[in-house]
C-alpha cells in the first residue's frame, strides 16, 4: 500500500475536482462579503496591536467565543493559508515562517488565491517528500499535544481542515450568488 500516494490523493482530488474550481472568478466584493452582521473577516488596520503586517488584519481572538462568529471568505481563505497549511508547513517541512500576527493578509482576492495556491503547493511538496518512516515518525514539539502522533495522523487533521473549511467557502459562494 502506498499510504503517501493515498494521503495526497485525498487532499489532491478534492483541491482539483471541488474547492480550486469553485474559486475561479472570485471577486473582491465577494471575497470580503458578509453575510450576516459581526462577520470575522479581513479588514483595514485600525491600530498597531491588532494582527498581521500590511495595511490588513484578521479579525480573531483566543479563545474563540461560543458560538464562533460567521466568517467571511477572505476569512476562511486567511485560516486555511496561515492556519492550516502554513504553520504545519513552517514547522515539518522547512516552509517560510508562517503565524496569524506577523502574516500580511491580502485585502483583495486574486493575492489571497495567489498566497492559498502557494500555501497548498509547500504543503503538498513536503507531504510527498515523506516516506513511511515519516510518516511514521512522531510529529514533535510543534504540535504541542499532537506531538506523540504520527506525521500521518496530522496530515490526515490538515487535510480534513482544509478540505472542511473549502466546504464552507463553497457554500458561501452559493449564498453569495443567490443573495
Amino acid at each position: 500500500m502506498d499510504w503517501n500516494g493515498e494521503l495526497l490523493d485525498q487532499l489532491d482530488y478534492h483541491w482539483n475536482t471541488q474547492l480550486r474550481p469553485r474559486l475561479e472568478g472570485l471577486t473582491d466584493h465577494e471575497y470580503l462579503w458578509e453575510p450576516v452582521a459581526d462577520c470575522w473577516t479581513i479588514r483595514p488596520r485600525a491600530s498597531d496591536d491588532q494582527w498581521g503586517t500590511g495595511p490588513f488584519t484578521i479579525d480573531y481572538t483566543y479563545p474563540e467565543p461560543e458560538p464562533a462568529p460567521v466568517a467571511t471568505i477572505a476569512w476562511r481563505i486567511a485560516h486555511i493559508v496561515v492556519g492550516v497549511f502554513g504553520v504545519r508547513s513552517a514547522a515539518h517541512f522547512g516552509g517560510p515562517p508562517t503565524a496569524y500576527e506577523t502574516y500580511a493578509y491580502p485585502g483583495d482576492a486574486a493575492t489571497a488565491l495567489h498566497d492559498l495556491d502557494e500555501a497548498y503547493a509547500t504543503w503538498v511538496a513536503g507531504v510527498r517528500a515523506l516516506d513511511e518512516d515519516g510518516l511514521a515518525r512522531p510529529c514533535g514539539p510543534a504540535e504541542n499535544n499532537w506531538g506523540h502522533k504520527p506525521m500521518a495522523t496530522l496530515i490526515l487533521h490538515i487535510h480534513r481542515e482544509a478540505i472542511h473549511h473549502g466546504a464552507e467557502i463553497a457554500l458561501l459562494r452559493d449564498l453569495y450568488l443567490r443573495r
